[in-house]
């Protein structure tokens, strides 16, 4: 039976589209690829972004831009990711507050599912930190006087949807201690409090109370990882002194647009995993007091379930609104 020529036609036709489509993936990146981090530029997400995307580059050829959106807590940039072409060449930097801000926010400026989750890249934790000369020699000591004294212990962070601020109230909620929280614009001021005396104590990243802590000016009294840290390894966990499988961590991690191509998914997720294991990268994270991971987005998304429960509960239970 003869074909008619429509039908020839149409078959090449459509072998051309496919031809087309598989060039499309196999091309890419052609074009320079855009890291969003909605937070301010100086901040420890924003530096860890920026040593990724020069291994990023190198590993896909392409240029890797990273672009600071920052506000309402991450929300904005978030958002911008959300929105834009689901092609590869806009990624999401972010970090713990996206799973705080939904809890916080009666309307989000992004539907839920329309970010993909990349790769998990790395974990940090908090530690606990007073003054050096303050009377409260351990956790156990800070315990008694909160029993002792409701609602006179206070605790300072850089607002209320931060990890610090959530990392308090899980503290006290587990405990059932009544303590008063102090919020500042940003942790450096608190820091600076804790230090001065003004607030009894906080939890504040490893990165920026370590030099403070080894120069005599802070007393670290427990980490908020379920093992100790490395860098600090004469600091009891919290879970080993007071609440037994505390863990919290400031977390960053990458997300694509929703119905991004799947070949596309594994080549950025290919990139970051192999820019993850070098020596220098690495190091580059350990030095600010984060673990480096590369997980597969199926880990990732089974890890957002999880700090999305946690954090619900905790923003739930203490009344937490956005500041």
């Amino acid at each position: 039976m003869k074909t008619s020529f429509a039908s020839r036609l149409k078959g090449t036709l459509a072998v051309f589209a496919l031809a087309a489509a598989a060039g499309a993936h196999a091309a890419y990146p052609d074009r320079p690829i855009t890291i969003v981090v909605p937070y301010a530029p100086g901040g420890a997400a924003d530096a860890l972004a920026r040593v990724l995307a020069a291994r990023m580059a190198a590993k896909l050829g392409a240029s890797v831009i990273v672009e600071n959106r920052a506000g309402a807590s991450g929300t904005i940039g978030a958002a911008y990711v959300a929105k834009a072409e689901p092609d590869g060449y806009t990624v999401l930097y972010d970090a713990t507050p996206y799973s705080i801000n939904p809890h916080l926010f009666p309307r989000m400026p992004y539907a839920p599912g329309a970010l993909q989750p990349l790769a998990l890249v790395s974990l940090a934790p908090n530690v606990l930190i007073v003054r050096s000369d303050s009377p409260l020699k351990d956790v156990d000591a800070l315990i008694a006087k909160s029993k002792a004294q409701p609602g006179v212990v206070n605790f300072a962070s850089g607002g209320s949807g931060t990890v610090q601020r959530l990392a308090s109230e899980l503290f006290r909620q587990k405990l059932g201690l009544d303590m008063v929280h102090v919020p500042y614009k940003s942790g450096g001021p608190a820091i600076s409090d804790v230090m001065g005396g003004q607030v009894d104590f906080m939890f504040s990243t490893v990165a920026a109370s370590q030099p403070l802590i080894a120069g005599g000016k802070l007393r670290a009294l427990a980490i908020s990882s379920p093992r100790r840290s490395e860098r600090l390894p004469e600091v009891p966990t919290v879970a080993e002194t007071a609440v037994p499988g505390f863990e919290v961590y400031e977390w960053n991690g990458m997300f694509v647009p929703a119905r991004t191509p799947p070949a596309v998914v594994d080549a950025l997720h290919k990139a970051v995993t192999d820019s993850l294991k070098e020596a220098d990268v690495q190091r580059r994270f350990e030095d600010v007091g984060a673990q480096p991971i590369g997980s597969t987005p199926a880990k990732f998304a089974e890890y957002l379930k999880q700090e999305d429960a946690k954090w619900a509960q905790v923003v739930r239970t203490g009344g937490i609104k956005a500041d």
